[in-house]
């Protein structure tokens, strides 16, 4: 096993007090050196489970978001002088298990990021219980990212990654969203700067009632985001219009 470097698991959670015990249970620890948990303001137990757990928890006063999470996480990782940090969703959608996976390629020294992709499964995501609707969306941001983008990933929208210490030292982070679209923000400033190293391994989700999930309305608002974003990316790129979360 080629683990030579810390490996901190964060996870970033809202409402995860059913799945979190499943979760942690399921993080092979001969992989993972350290797990930290963010709560970001939830309206359950999360954080009284966490912590009886025994796992270092860190809870927003105020709901952050999405992206707003994971920054607390990058940031607390890697003060505990994480080398790689892997995100894992305390509801269980995305299997756990399938860390050594991931990690692999950032352990060899391969990768600057891996992501699980439900989209390298055929059929993967469907036979997990995706909506339709949200399966097309999910193709069709991808081809019109990968475009604008110089990328062939099979998906932007995992919620399943694993990232470098050099990676999250050289973004400026705090100069993305608070909000979902983040995870299509930190791909495009892996690509400004020079982080273009990102490989992908298969995955399968489930999707159930207690699984965190976005409805129509806001998957609506996520999609006009990232389309708005790549096109602040193309503007900084072609010297239009100069957007400073997109400048090197």
């Amino acid at each position: 096993m080629p683990n030579k470097k810390k490996v901190i698991a964060v996870l970033p959670a809202y409402n995860a007090e059913k799945t979190l015990k499943q979760t942690l249970d399921d993080i092979d620890r001969r992989w993972v050196d350290e797990v930290l948990l963010v709560d970001d303001a939830s309206k359950d137990r999360t954080a009284e489970v966490s912590r009886s757990l025994g796992i270092p928890t860190f809870v927003h006063p105020k709901n952050r978001g999405y992206g707003g999470n994971q920054k607390t996480c990058y940031q607390e990782a890697l003060k505990r002088g994480a080398d790689v940090v892997v995100m894992v969703h305390p509801d269980h959608q995305y299997n756990p298990k399938l860390i050594p996976e991931l990690l692999d390629p950032l352990l060899k020294g391969k990768a600057d990021a891996v992501f699980g992709s439900r989209m390298a499964v055929k059929g993967g995501a469907r036979k997990g219980g995706m909506p339709l609707w949200k399966y097309i969306a999910n193709i069709g941001l991808t081809i019109f990212e990968n475009i604008f983008l110089g990328l062939h990933l099979t998906e932007y929208h995992t919620g399943f990654r694993a990232y470098s210490k050099e990676v999250l030292r050289t973004l400026p982070l705090e100069r993305l969203s608070d909000d979902f679209v983040f995870d299509t923000q930190i791909i495009i400033q892996m690509i400004v700067h020079g982080f273009d190293r990102i490989k992908e391994i298969p995955i399968e989700t489930h999707y159930f009632k207690e699984a965190s999930q976005i409805g129509l309305k806001r998957s609506i608002e996520y999609g006009m985001d990232i389309v708005l974003h790549i096109g602040k990316y193309a503007l900084t790129k072609w010297h239009i219009k100069k957007f400073p979360e997109y400048v090197r």
